[in-house]
């Protein structure tokens, strides 16, 4: 539907910052470069505006020139992806508003900062988008305030965690508003001038970015008749297959489902969205591909802080029925004598029972992504937190102490284990 083909979404904040220089440089591959060296007839701009299941067609409108056609297919794949939440609050379509989520939105939007380098800019929402464009915003001279309906950031991480985030936020100048629902796009003339939320406090805005998440572009499968599952994401199989046998789905218009629980579940990331493209076409292809589920592993930077989480809270360990443990320790990435050292906030969940690893969650260096990675290839791999305690981790005085933060938090939670 955009003008836009394989392009690093996760790249979009940045770009709006500046960090990426042009749009250009979040592109992998152009529909030229599809379509010329890869043989993949490639439409941009154009939208498909329905499924015939029954007579294997696709209808296909062409949003510049105004006119339609059918393209037949034997395999389809449905990968539109998901659409940004809009809430239904008064003046949410004013000028200044904007959704992150394409590459044209990331035009708009950087287009915006520019023309208000000294003004002021709203973030609804507390998420990775949302924290990432507070400090983009904030490092390009804005006045940021971050507003989050809930009682803190990232309700996915630990409080403590979250409450690192806040704070690195703040001691970077920017405002911070949690428990504060929005109830209104103030505008003037139909221009954004503020945000009015459901307490009465009013922040003045020039520009107003909303990210309160996403929902699946499902509508076309649900309307040719596909089956749906959890959020109306559209339901597949292991092979990324449908309820038709002639059609696959992938990416962030499907569910999948969660590695530690079994159960389905509606994680949308680029990372897992890649996957199953490549697991959807080797199918059709011939091959016996599968994709087994999702961690909802996660990581970010914030200012100089980062954050990074794998597998299943400790809330949510419980509601899945876990006996579920929580430990968290507090240990320097590098040896105590080397310069330069930062502290590791690292909390692992298990079960209390088996000992199994169930999640874990960290905040601290730029180090703590490849911790929480390995903890994501011991809760693929069903490891205790013995298993862990055991692995032979790397060291050197740069790198990491002679005991790894992860030996640390792994030795904490075996004394949870009931033996």
């Amino acid at each position: 539907r955009s003008g836009y083909v394989s392009y690093g979404s996760c790249g979009l904040p940045y770009y709006v910052g500046g960090i990426v220089r042009t749009e250009a440089d979040l592109i992998t591959l152009t529909p030229e470069e599809l379509s010329g060296k890869r043989g993949i007839r490639t439409h941009v701009r154009h939208e498909a505006t329905g499924i015939d299941a029954r007579k294997k067609i696709v209808h296909i409108r062409n949003l510049d020139a105004g006119e339609s056609f059918d393209v037949p297919y034997d395999s389809l794949v449905v990968a539109t992806g998901a659409s940004p939440v809009i809430p239904d609050i008064p003046g949410i379509t004013s000028q200044g508003v904007f959704f992150l989520r394409t590459v044209e939105d990331g035009m708009a939007l950087r287009k915006a900062v520019l023309a208000n380098r000294a003004g002021k800019a709203v973030l609804v929402g507390g998420g990775f988008i949302g924290l990432e464009m507070a400090e983009q915003l904030a490092q390009n001279g804005m006045d940021v305030t971050l507003v989050e309906a809930l009682p803190r950031l990232l309700p996915f991480l630990d409080e403590e965690y979250a409450a690192l985030v806040r704070l690195e936020l703040e001691k970077n100048g920017v405002r911070v508003l949690t428990n504060a629902a929005v109830a209104e796009v103030v505008n003037g003339h139909g221009t954004v001038s503020g945000v009015r939320t459901r307490d009465g406090v009013t922040v003045d805005a020039d520009i107003a970015l909303v990210s309160v998440g996403v929902r699946p572009n499902s509508g076309l499968a649900a309307e040719a008749g596909l089956a749906l599952g959890v959020r109306n994401a559209i339901a597949v199989d292991e092979t990324m297959k449908t309820s038709d046998d002639s059609i696959w789905a992938c990416g962030d218009c499907v569910q999948t489902v969660n590695l530690v629980t079994g159960g389905p579940a509606y994680i949308p990331l680029g990372t897992t969205a890649n996957k199953q493209g490549r697991v959807a076409g080797g199918n059709i292809a011939g091959e016996r591909a599968v994709f087994r589920g999702v961690l909802g592993s996660q990581t970010t930077k914030v200012f100089d802080l980062y954050v990074a989480t794998t597998g299943l809270t400790a809330e949510q360990a419980r509601e899945a029925g876990f006996d579920a443990g929580e430990t968290k320790i507090v240990k320097t990435d590098r040896a105590s004598y080397y310069p330069g050292g930062k502290d590791n906030h690292i909390g692992l969940i298990y079960d209390r029972q088996s000992g199994r690893l169930l999640g874990a969650q960290a905040a601290g260096s730029e180090s703590v992504a490849g911790r929480i990675n390995v903890c994501a290839a011991a809760i693929t791999a069903r490891m205790t937190v013995g298993d862990l305690n055991d692995v032979d981790f790397v060291y050197a005085p740069p790198v990491a102490p002679v005991y790894d933060p992860l030996l640390i938090a792994a030795g904490a939670a075996l004394k949870g284990v009931r033996q």
